[in-house]
């Protein structure tokens, strides 16, 4: 089961990073062409917080499964930077930027202002993803 998760939370990790890395273009190009916030637009923006929250998910059942996620937590881990990274660094994190990335799909969906929408989703969206690409483990990612 713990095999099958991390392969899962690996692959679905490169679709999720697309995803965002998508949807924040989009919003991009939408806002310096200066058009109007559209339901398109939004649709587009939920599946990049869809995407994220699913990972979130898969990530939380393999941090709780898995012998290098929370049964790992001690302070003679806490010395070892790849243990430290996958029971702590990592998971907090990635829920930071999943947080960042909820708000500024909330603050945009409730906003009346067009260019104050797309910027609440180009900051959230941006801190959210940067935060998500900082903490992925590259050295031991397939």
């Amino acid at each position: 089961m713990y095999t099958g998760f991390l392969h899962l939370h690996s692959g679905i990790a490169y679709i999720v990073l697309a995803v965002l890395i998508f949807s924040f273009i989009y919003v991009l190009l939408n806002f310096l062409k200066k058009r109007p916030f559209t339901d398109k637009l939004r649709k587009a923006s939920l599946v990049g917080l869809i995407a994220a929250h699913l990972q979130l998910l898969i990530g939380l059942v393999l941090y709780f499964i898995s012998p290098k996620g929370v049964s790992n937590f001690s302070g003679e881990a806490m010395g070892d930077a790849m243990s430290r990274l996958y029971m702590l660094e990592h998971p907090l994190t990635m829920i930071i930027g999943i947080i960042l990335i909820t708000i500024g799909y909330s603050k945009a969906k409730s906003g009346t202002n067009d260019a104050a929408r797309y910027k609440k989703l180009l900051i959230y969206y941006g801190l959210g993803t940067l935060f998500i690409l900082i903490r992925i483990p590259w050295s031991v990612w397939p």
